[in-house]
């Protein structure tokens, strides 16, 4: 599992991570705000609060909202990471 070491909440539902490895860059969170859990987001103030859980390295919100590092990692780079191992997603 790769892990985050930084993040930034962006404009529109957008974040800035730095993965372990340095690799860094913004996903875009846009498509989840609304849906399910993620109906929260409707106020882009509770996106704002972003964190990152010292235990497991995710992204956090209040409410308990996290994200797995290992999809924003393939989002951010294209590398599709399963059970340890990284392939090139085409």
């Amino acid at each position: 599992m790769h892990k985050i070491i930084e993040v930034k909440p962006l404009p529109n539902y957008r974040v800035w991570v730095r993965f372990s490895d340095n690799c860094e860059g913004e996903v875009d969170l846009s498509d989840l705000v609304g849906r399910g859990v993620f109906a929260i987001w409707d106020n882009p103030e509770t996106f704002s609060k972003v964190s990152i859980d010292p235990e497991m390295h995710t992204l956090v919100w209040p409410g308990g909202i996290d994200i797995c590092p290992d999809s924003l990692y393939e989002d951010l780079t294209g590398v599709e990471v399963s059970d340890g191992t990284s392939q090139q997603i085409r």
